[in-house]
């Protein structure tokens, strides 16, 4: 067995840990949702029913999750209604 070493206990406390919502964070939450229900909208629009289709619309969903998971996990105290740079 391999011991965890202490950037891999930060790692899963931090990617395991409730992140409630702070600042600006919840309407940053909300315009990301808002943006991708209309290019889910604009794609059912353009695309035929097909499985590549229901692809497309599940990366969507990935995208918003892994986009409102960027701004959760990784502003801390007061970054989390400040614009922050990329890290």
């Amino acid at each position: 067995m391999y011991a965890e070493s202490g950037e891999q206990t930060d790692q899963r406390e931090a990617a395991f840990r409730y992140h409630p919502p702070g600042g600006t964070q919840t309407g940053r939450f909300l315009a990301i949702r808002e943006s991708a229900g209309v290019l889910s909208a604009k794609l059912n629009a353009l695309c035929p029913p097909s499985r590549e289709l229901s692809l497309a619309q599940t990366r969507l969903q990935e995208t918003v999750m892994w986009a409102n998971a960027a701004i959760a996990c990784n502003e801390i105290g007061s970054e989390r209604g400040a614009s922050t740079a990329a890290k």
